[in-house]
This record gives C-alpha cells, sequence and structure tokens, in this order.
C-alpha cells in the first residue's frame, strides 16, 4: 500500500511539473538573476580582509554560496533525486536552452558527440580551477563558472533548437551528474506496449537534454523536468530501488571508467590533497633547488597572469611557474598513483570471472559472444557510490573552512567524514559483489573477485585517512 502511495504521488508531482512549467521556468530565471549577481558583482569589489566574514562581506558569502553550499549538495542531490538540479535550478542549463530558441539552430557537429568529453572537460576544468585557486577569489570564480555559462550559451545559439546541447555533451560535470543521477530511487519509466498503442497526449514535446524518450532505460540523462510525463500514457515517475540501474541496466563503457577510477578516485583527489600535502612541498622544494644549481630561475618567477595561475600580490598569494608545473604534477599524478591501482583490481577482478556473455548476440556457430571488456566497465559502475562520497568530502573541505572561520567547531567532522567514506564503501562493494552475480554462480569466483576489487581502492581510502587526520 505505502508503495503504491508514494508510485501514485510520484505521478501527481510529475504531472505538476508538467502542468506549471510556466512557473518552473519563471523560478529558473530568479536563479539566473542571483546567479549572475553573486559571480560578477564580488568580481568588482576589492579583495576582502582577514576579518571579513560570510555576514559582513559579499566576497566571503559569494564564496560559501557557491563552494560551501552549491557545489557539495548539488552533488548530494543527484543520487537522493536525479539530476533535478539540471532541470529545476540549474542556469547554465537554462540559458543554454534559452539561447537555443533564438539561434542559429545548426545540426550539432560529430566532434561534439565524441563520447570522451565529460572526462576530458571534467579533467580539464578542475586543473584549471586549482591553477588559479577558484576556491577562493571572485576572478577565478568569474573565469571557471562564468567562462562555462558564457561557452554554454554561445554553444545553444549556434546549435540545436530550443535543446540543451552543452548539457549532453560538453559540459564539465555533465559525466559526474550522469554517474550519480544512476543511483536515484526515482526514473521516469517508460511502457514499451503503451507507447506503441497511445491512448492520449501524442502532441510533440521538448526533451531539451536531447534523451531518447522511447528507449529511456534509467535516470542518467534525464533532466527530471516532467515535461514528458504521461506522454502517449506510456512515460510516468516511478520509485525504484537505488541500485537497479547499475545492477540491472549496467551500460558502463570505457570513459565512464576513466571517469570513475581516473577522474573521480585520481585527478580529483589530487586536486583536493596538493595543497594540504608535505609531499608537494618535498618536491616543489627538490625542483627549485634543481633549477637553481642549474641557473634556470625563469620557473621561480611569479609573473603569470591572474587568469593563468594565482596571481595576487596585494595579499601576498601568487603562484610561480614551478607551482603551477608542481600542482599539474601532483593531480596527474595522484591520478596514476591512485586511480591506476582501483583500475588494475577492476581488470584482475574481471579475469578471475567467466566471461561476460551479451544476450542474443551470436558468432557464427551459435555460441553466445562475450563482452569481457564490458566486464571491467561494468563493475567500475559499482564504485560511484566510494567515488561520489569522496568528491563530496573533498568540497566540503571547503564548508568546513569556512564554518571555523565563522567560529563554529568542527570537532565533529573527522568523524562522520570517515562514516562518510566507510558506508560509501560499503555499499560500493555491495554493488560490485551484485554486479558479479551476472557472470557467474560461483560464491568463491565473485568473493575473488570483491577482495581484488577492495584491494584496487586501498591506496584512495588511505590518501582520504591522510588528508583527514594525518596532514
Amino acid at each position: 500500500m505505502s508503495l503504491l502511495i508514494l508510485k501514485n504521488g510520484a505521478v501527481s508531482f510529475a504531472d505538476f511539473l508538467r502542468d506549471h512549467a510556466k512557473w518552473l521556468r519563471g523560478m529558473q530565471w530568479i536563479i539566473v538573476a542571483a546567479y549572475a549577481f553573486l559571480l560578477i558583482v564580488p568580481a568588482l569589489l576589492p579583495l576582502p580582509g582577514r576579518t571579513a566574514s560570510v555576514f559582513n562581506n559579499l566576497t566571503v558569502f559569494a564564496q560559501f554560496a557557491f563552494w560551501g553550499i552549491w557545489w557539495p549538495f548539488v552533488l548530494v542531490s543527484m543520487p537522493l533525486m536525479g539530476r533535478a538540479w539540471c532541470g529545476w535550478f540549474c542556469p547554465e542549463g537554462m540559458l543554454s536552452e534559452w539561447a537555443s530558441g533564438h539561434g542559429r539552430g545548426r545540426a550539432i557537429p560529430k566532434w561534439m558527440r565524441w563520447g570522451g568529453w565529460p572526462f576530458v572537460a571534467f579533467s580539464l576544468t578542475t586543473i584549471y580551477g586549482q591553477l588559479v585557486s577558484v576556491y577562493q577569489y571572485p576572478w577565478a570564480v568569474l573565469a571557471v563558472l562564468g567562462g562555462s555559462t558564457l561557452a554554454a550559451m554561445l554553444v545553444g545559439w549556434l546549435y540545436g533548437r530550443n535543446k540543451r546541447v552543452w548539457c549532453k555533451y560538453l559540459c564539465p560535470v555533465n559525466g559526474v551528474f550522469n554517474l550519480l543521477a544512476k543511483l536515484a530511487p526515482w526514473h521516469y519509466k517508460v511502457n514499451e506496449d503503451a507507447w506503441r498503442h497511445p491512448e492520449r497526449r501524442t502532441e510533440t514535446i521538448n526533451c531539451a537534454p536531447l534523451v531518447p524518450l522511447r528507449h529511456m532505460q534509467g535516470a542518467s540523462d534525464c533532466h527530471m523536468c516532467g515535461r514528458c510525463s504521461d506522454y502517449r500514457g506510456a512515460i510516468q515517475l516511478t520509485p525504484r530501488s537505488p541500485e537497479a540501474e547499475i545492477v540491472r541496466v549496467a551500460n558502463g563503457d570505457g570513459w565512464q571508467t576513466a571517469l570513475i577510477v581516473f577522474g573521480l578516485m585520481g585527478l580529483a583527489v589530487g586536486a583536493f590533497l596538493w595543497s594540504a600535502s608535505p609531499w608537494f612541498v618535498v618536491v616543489k622544494q627538490a625542483a627549485a633547488t634543481w633549477l637553481v644549481n642549474h641557473d634556470v630561475y625563469w620557473p621561480l618567477e611569479q609573473n603569470a597572469p591572474w587568469f593563468l595561475l594565482t596571481h595576487y600580490p596585494e595579499v601576498n598569494d601568487s603562484f610561480s611557474w614551478l607551482d603551477g608545473s608542481v600542482i599539474v604534477l601532483f593531480i596527474v599524478g595522484a591520478a596514476v598513483c591512485l586511480g591506476g591501482p582501483v583500475f588494475l583490481g577492476l581488470w584482475a577482478a574481471d579475469k578471475v570471472l567467466p566471461p561476460l556473455r551479451m544476450p542474443g548476440v551470436k558468432d557464427s556457430s551459435g555460441a553466445p559472444i562475450a563482452k569481457a571488456s564490458r566486464g571491467i566497465h561494468d563493475m567500475a559502475l559499482g564504485l560511484i557510490p566510494a567515488a561520489g562520497a569522496g568528491v563530496f568530502l573533498g568540497l566540503s573541505a571547503t564548508t568546513l573552512t569556512l564554518l571555523q572561520h565563522e567560529g563554529v567547531s568542527i570537532a565533529w567532522a573527522s568523524a562522520l567524514r570517515f562514516g562518510v567514506l566507510g558506508l560509501a564503501m560499503l555499499w560500493s562493494m555491495r554493488l560490485v559483489w551484485r554486479i558479479t552475480s551476472s557472470r557467474t554462480a560461483s560464491s568463491g569466483s565473485r568473493l575473488n573477485a570483491l577482495l581484488l576489487v577492495a584491494l584496487g581502492t586501498i591506496p584512495y581510502c588511505v590518501a582520504w585517512a591522510l588528508f583527514f587526520a594525518v596532514w
């Protein structure tokens, strides 16, 4: 009975979103105005002093809004509500769709459809954000977030018609949101029979994020806007198990694996850890000593413009070319040293399991065709909770720093951090265990595979332990 009530409530809510699209659009324009204000105005003000706080300085308030609340809890919203942020609140998506409705309407070029953009865009944005100190300075925020918004509007103006082409292909966090939304306990379920024999609502609808509605199986690409609710009597917002999409649909691929393993569990960790790591200082000092001994001094100069490297001499904070180089080296090194063992664990686990067979696809002899390489990618999806928790904990470090600056005690933070990471790791191991059931019924083989995956995540866990408790 409770499940029926929940399902009926979800359907009614989705219909409400559909029927009040103008209200939703009005709210989005209010968010766009607030976003533009917090993005632009602080960049025009002097840098805050040491006594500035959230309550008396707009720049610090904007910093807390963007990096203390917005980004950490947008990530949390994905496994709770799917990509509702994208469809209901995101100013960038709203502006891109608006520009698309008033632009050239060109066909989407082939290069833009390349599957590697989510990984590449996430990696480049993450590294660039660290080089310009995006968490600390409003001009850096304007460059990263404002530059992304302008690019979204330009892409919208050039391509598509009332579509979110930027969100579908080029948004730096699209891949991350796509992965986390797989854990959402809601999705718009498509009834194939009802689609083929519609009884109502057959008029054309605009799916802005370019989701193929008839074949939609999960929540990864859906922006949860409600426009398609009850379309052809075949689409309904429906509750589901948070594990259903990963375990049953399991459509992993190489680029998703790269984003999980080398992006979220490697490169992102390096971006959060470098400023606290004594290893970073050791490497930089060793490099500086070598340069001085060889009479090479230009890398030690702090003359890069602020949009390339952090350069705020008025507050005694500027990066040298050496600083920037070692930051990139540290972040890329973390991707290799932390993501590498994770990938090796997945690869070894795949080897101890029988090849995954493709249902309904047979070779010339009539035998099912194995898709062994997909086994790694499907298992990698099981690590989404651990990877997502790490990014949340890294972003929340800024939240805690700002709260501490306001005099709030954060003595409870370490226990909570370890608890969140521990629970996420346990959930990931449970997902990997369930995914292996599609390969074999042997508990022994599945346990060996699970242990190999767990061993591969040890450096990842150790890195967070160093950050939380040692450094």
